[in-house]
């Protein structure tokens, strides 16, 4: 006879237990909709994912989904099952990490992956402060888009992401600061010599732009796109530092992320233009993590080191920009 304990939580059964993968499965089904896309993201076939959850489903002597034409639909069973499942694979998880951290080593490990941008303008200091309060941690730094670094989160590849306005379901986000694309010129260049413009007269300006099909991109050429306008597009590079250089040789103007410009507006070597009729071009430095693997004590030290980086007042002009951080789901 098997029986599920739903005040414990505990699952027990005299001819067959429930395996961790099988739960993972059934959540997954869940997350995802259906078994064809569970499959592709837990990178098996079809047909073992119907095996699983036909296996966890003999163990506990009930139909966790009531099967159709569509979506999954739980059944009464399956809806007293999800939270268990859930908690069953955070205590695995916690256990897990509480073996780990008791093995002896010079420090552990920490893996890191991050947007390019973050990589190159605001990683660095970061990656010291830490290196210094920690000197025996081994970090793995691993770069990409922020598309690519959700994935990694996701897979498991990564401890913790950095990331520019990216949401899902299984992560956590926690925003950092707030990292909006600005409008940006060479002070002797005739048009910088107003800060404040409208999007109509900036439209005809030179301008420069980066990463074709990336969100800055769409998100900078859509401001004009929604009014039925064509920017005056004089070159594409394919990065944010290669566009910057552009600027600088007065080639043109530039949408670029504030966390990019920290040191070219301190020391003025690029001036800000407001758009006053155009709303900012807001975008978020976010740190995520998977909701169901608690934070390992590197990853919770290097995330205080983060947040104390990104407190720091950035200049944009004549403004100054602090924004605490705030959690979103």
């Amino acid at each position: 006879m098997r029986q599920l304990n739903f005040n414990t939580g505990f699952i027990s059964s005299t001819e067959q237990s429930v395996e961790i993968h099988q739960v993972q499965t059934f959540l997954a089904v869940l997350n995802y909709g259906s078994f064809h896309r569970a499959a592709e993201a837990l990178r098996v076939s079809q047909p073992a994912v119907s095996g699983r959850i036909r296996a966890l489903e003999d163990s506990l002597g009930v139909k966790l989904f009531n099967r159709g034409i569509g979506a999954p639909i739980l059944s009464e069973a399956g809806q007293a099952f999800r939270p268990q499942a859930e908690e069953l694979l955070r205590v695995a998880a916690q256990a897990r990490q509480a073996v780990h951290e008791l093995q002896p080593s010079s420090g552990g490990a920490l893996r890191v992956a991050a947007a390019l941008s973050i990589c190159t303008y605001f990683l660095p200091e970061v990656m010291q402060t830490y290196r210094e309060v920690h000197p025996h941690v081994m970090v793995n730094l691993r770069s990409g888009n922020s598309q690519k670094v959700l994935g990694m989160v996701l897979e498991g590849e990564t401890d913790i992401g950095l990331v520019r306005s990216v949401n899902h379901q299984e992560i956590e986000t926690k925003m950092l600061r707030d990292d909006p694309l600005i409008l940006v010129g060479h002070p002797a260049h005739p048009n910088c010599r107003k800060r404040h413009a409208k999007l109509e007269e900036v439209r005809s300006w030179p301008l420069i732009f980066y990463d074709r099909g990336s969100s800055d991109w769409t998100f900078s050429q859509g401001q004009f796109r929604r009014e039925g306008w064509l920017p005056n597009t004089v070159l594409e590079v394919e990065t944010i530092e290669s566009a910057k250089k552009m600027v600088e040789r007065k080639l043109g103007f530039a949408f670029l992320p504030l966390i990019a410009l920290a040191d070219e507006l301190r020391n003025g070597k690029l001036r800000a233009i407001e758009i006053t009729d155009a709303e900012p071009l807001h975008r978020s430095l976010d740190v995520i993590h998977l909701r169901s693997r608690p934070l390992s004590t590197n990853a919770r030290e290097f995330m205080k080191v983060l947040e104390r980086a990104a407190a720091v007042i950035v200049p944009s002009g004549k403004k100054r920009f602090l924004h605490p951080a705030r959690h979103s789901g």
